[in-house]
């Protein structure tokens, strides 16, 4: 220390000026350059992209299916029915499976298949949900299945396989392929071809009938999200926050890009299922982001930012009387509906709970499930988000349709719901007005009787009287308008 206290005071004043302006100018250096790998960027508006406006599907009153997890190969998770809207009756049904559900089913022809979290996979019927046939296929799962052509299509995270079963012979495994990683990717079928991820970073496409690999394409992180596809291209995202858009037929990768990440150290994984609609490819980021890219180039179109991460899937809609919207729940315990051209907030909900699992739309009801203080399932009119339903089963994916029922998930349940007609509607509005018009005639004579009990005991019991019938009215109004058990 004293041998660099004699060189310091050896030095004339303009060299330690010098050698202090140094110091000064590398910290300063130091400083920005941390400050530029850790700031977090900006979201992207870019209002020249590519948005190609839908012709609105009407879809008649039917019975329809949920043939695969998010309705439809493009993954919208919107079902544009007519007459499927709340307030609906008490469940027509409810079935306890006793595991956690974590991924919601599918419905076909009549038969909701679907897997629990220690891989049983079941067959209820609509009628009544009572089991036409279950089997246990593996030991951990998170996903959901896929049906084509009377086949079930199912991957498992333990063991690591993809799995077909007939449907019409009570799930008989008819192949079992051994994957690289565990999957969580639900499966779609598509031209005799099984496709989905992995966890070892592989995308696969399996021949529907025997399994075999058909190709195989290697990304550079985890797949755990589905992929999506619309027009001959399939659209993937992993845990490296890449996006792919890859040729169905044959493979080959047609265009990559990137999430833009929280800064330095802060990544910008995905684990949200793509959806494809109006020429874009919408998803959640573990950046706390919900993005847009055009669907023909990988451009990003517009990134949102919510207040943490965003593992929901979008459901994407374009319904009467509301602009083409995007629907995605955050950590932050929010409830976004975006504009999907631009990215803005059309409105948003504060639920008390973090959103973990994906919204659907049925008619013009978009439904989502809570995790937390406030758990259950929450529906709201899309155009102006106005709260139309509750139900307190309900945690990640809760609902799916036939076209004439709902079939709400809970932790380990399924229950069915059927809505009320008009004439049940006002049937179901005379008796609650007849029975506010009794509670309010019983309160009144009730309230009488006190005051006339009060008259030959001076005037105490008469304040008393009044707060007792506020109290009566008070416990009989507390009551929730809409059930749905």
């Amino acid at each position: 220390m004293g041998r660099l206290l004699d060189i310091w005071r050896s030095w004339s004043v303009a060299r330690r000026y010098a050698l202090v302006g140094g110091i000064v100018v590398v910290v300063a250096g130091a400083a920005v350059a941390a400050y530029l790998l850790t700031k977090r960027p900006a979201d992207v508006s870019n209002p020249t992209a590519t948005f190609h406006k839908q012709k609105r599907v009407k879809k008649k009153p039917e019975t329809l299916d949920w043939p695969m997890y998010g309705y439809d190969p493009a993954r919208t998770r919107y079902l544009p029915v007519k007459g499927m809207n709340p307030p609906f009756g008490s469940s027509l049904w409810s079935f306890q499976a006793g595991k956690l559900l974590e991924f919601q089913p599918i419905v076909v022809h009549g038969t909701i298949y679907f897997m629990d979290k220690d891989a049983m996979f079941y067959a209820l019927s609509v009628h009544g949900g009572h089991i036409e046939w279950k089997r246990k296929i593996g030991t951990l799962n998170a996903s959901s299945p896929a049906y084509f052509n009377g086949k079930l299509y199912a991957v498992n995270l333990e063991p690591q396989q993809a799995v077909a079963l007939d449907a019409k012979k009570k799930g008989k495994v008819l192949w079992r392929t051994p994957l690289p990683g565990r999957s969580e990717s639900s499966p779609i079928v598509h031209n005799g071809k099984v496709i989905f991820g992995c966890e070892s970073g592989d995308i696969f496409a399996l021949d529907a009938q025997t399994g075999k690999i058909r190709w195989k394409v290697h990304t550079g992180g985890a797949v755990k999200g589905a992929l999506a596809y619309d027009n001959g291209t399939l659209f993937a995202d992993n845990y490296a926050g890449e996006v792919w858009a890859i040729d169905a037929g044959n493979g080959h990768v047609k265009w990559t890009a990137h999430t833009q990440g929280g800064g330095f150290l802060h990544g910008g994984g995905v684990y949200s299922t793509p959806a494809v609609a109006f020429g874009r490819v919408y998803l959640g980021g573990l950046d706390g982001r919900v993005y847009s890219f055009e669907e023909k180039t990988g451009a990003l179109a517009w990134s949102h930012s919510t207040g943490a991460e965003v593992y929901s899937s979008p459901a994407v809609a374009d319904t009467p009387h509301a602009p083409p919207m995007v629907f995605v729940g955050s950590e932050d315990k929010h409830f976004y509906a975006l504009n999907a051209k631009s990215g803005n907030v059309v409105w948003e909900h504060y639920l008390n709970g973090i959103v973990l699992g994906s919204s659907s739309v049925v008619d013009r009801t978009v439904y989502v499930s809570v995790i937390g203080p406030n758990i259950g399932t929450f529906g709201y009119g899309v155009s102006k988000g106005n709260k139309v339903f509750y139900n307190d089963q309900g945690e990640y994916n809760p609902v799916i349709s036939d076209g004439r029922r709902i079939y709400l998930t809970g932790t380990s349940t399924i229950r069915a719901f059927k809505p009320l007609t008009k004439s049940e509607q006002r049937r179901q509005h005379r008796r609650k007005r007849t029975k506010e018009a009794n509670q309010k005639k019983h309160a009144s004579k009730h309230h009488g009787g006190k005051q006339k009990k009060a008259g030959g005991h001076k005037g105490k019991s008469h304040a008393k009287g009044g707060h007792g019938a506020g109290g009566h009215h008070k416990h009989h109004s507390g009551k929730p308008k809409n059930g749905g058990k």
